[in-house]
């Protein structure tokens, strides 16, 4: 649950060796209202746990932030959302930071027993280009 810009500055510390391996949530809806609804939701157990938060405050966001289900600056950095292209871009980024591998965590808003095969599917299409070696999914 980190930035792109947090994953430069790890790189940096760790140099080129160590395997840099972030989660990225994912959320895959375009309409913003819809995709920040489902982020927000996913977050608010984060958003109530003293490690995230100052964690959250160390990559430069402030209380306000954190309140009210977290603001659309801290959802928009946190979750990947909207078109299919902004979505790829977006990984792409953490990829251009120095992470070797993302784990990507789909958060789809919908309940159910089963897998969501569809949405893992047409992830896995959105990581072609992004030139990160790895991908692992799960769903939240």
């Amino acid at each position: 649950m980190v930035t792109p810009e947090y994953i430069e500055q790890a790189r940096e510390i760790l140099g080129d060796g160590p395997l840099l391996a972030p989660v990225v949530t994912v959320v895959l809806e375009s309409d913003r209202v819809r995709a920040r609804a489902i982020a927000r939701d996913f977050l608010d157990l984060y958003l109530r746990l003293p490690n995230y938060t100052t964690n959250f405050e160390r990559l430069g966001f402030t209380d306000e932030d954190l309140t009210g289900g977290g603001s659309d600056r801290l959802v928009d950095a946190l979750v990947a959302w909207g078109p299919d292209d902004t979505i790829s871009g977006r990984l792409t980024e953490f990829h251009t930071a120095g992470a070797d591998h993302l784990a990507l965590q789909l958060v789809t808003g919908e309940g159910g027993e089963s897998p969501p095969l569809a949405q893992w599917r047409r992830l896995a299409d959105l990581t072609g280009d992004t030139g990160v070696t790895g991908v692992t999914a799960k769903s939240a």
